[in-house]
């Protein structure tokens, strides 16, 4: 019987690999390499957090995440043409997954017996770190390392999920508000440009003393 947490993982995994492949489509990746890409996406994050939580990679025991990122790859290669006229799938499907891997990796480090702030960290490595590997792969800076609301938004979720434990809210509905609010906070954050403030260097020192 499968798990909720592990249909969240799952489901996350579908769609970070979907946002992987979708960029390297547009960097006309062949299909192994946007297959690599889209893995690397969807797994460097759990890969990541489990090393840290001194456990086997999930990936290493059940081929299932290698499977998921093959129908990402085919569901890609299938409506490809529709995906590239739609401006925000990628946006979409990485949301989703940031959102779903930062509940799954919250979760598991509860379980394991990390104190919440712990499993904050480890919530944010599995739904960020992904998505660094990716843009590392296809040549971008990082989506965590530009002004955008990213990484921050699995923090945020993760207090939320946090949180609704603590009011002893049923684990799969502090999942859900959990996952759902990161889901918000970047959505909201694109929406009216939302940003964290840029630390200034030398460079933007002399160009307003030039000014």
């Amino acid at each position: 019987m499968i798990s909720f947490v592990q249909l969240l993982d799952f489901i996350g995994t579908f769609a970070f690999a979907i946002s992987g492949i979708r960029l390297a489509s547009a960097k006309r990746f062949d299909w192994f390499g946007a297959y690599i890409v889209g893995l690397a996406t969807a797994i460097g994050g759990g890969t990541l957090r489990d090393v840290m939580l001194n456990v086997t990679p999930v990936w290493m025991t059940d081929p299932v995440y290698l499977v998921c990122t093959a129908f990402a790859m085919l569901f890609v290669i299938v409506f490809g043409k529709h995906l590239i006229h739609l401006n925000n799938t990628f946006f979409i499907f990485d949301s989703i997954g940031l959102a779903l891997f930062t509940v799954v990796g919250f979760d598991k480090s509860l379980v394991l017996g990390y104190p919440f702030w712990v499993s904050i960290i480890m919530g944010t490595i599995t739904g960020a770190a992904g998505g660094v590997i990716r843009d590392v792969f296809i040549n971008e800076i990082p989506l965590i390392f530009r002004k955008e609301i990213y990484a921050m938004a699995c923090v945020a979720g993760g207090i939320v999920y946090w949180l609704c434990l603590q009011v002893n809210l049923e684990s799969y509905m502090s999942q859900i508000i959990g996952g759902a609010t990161v889901f918000l906070v970047r959505i909201l954050a694109v929406k009216y440009q939302i940003t964290l403030p840029i630390l200034k260097g030398e460079n933007d020192e002399e160009a307003n003393g030039k000014e």
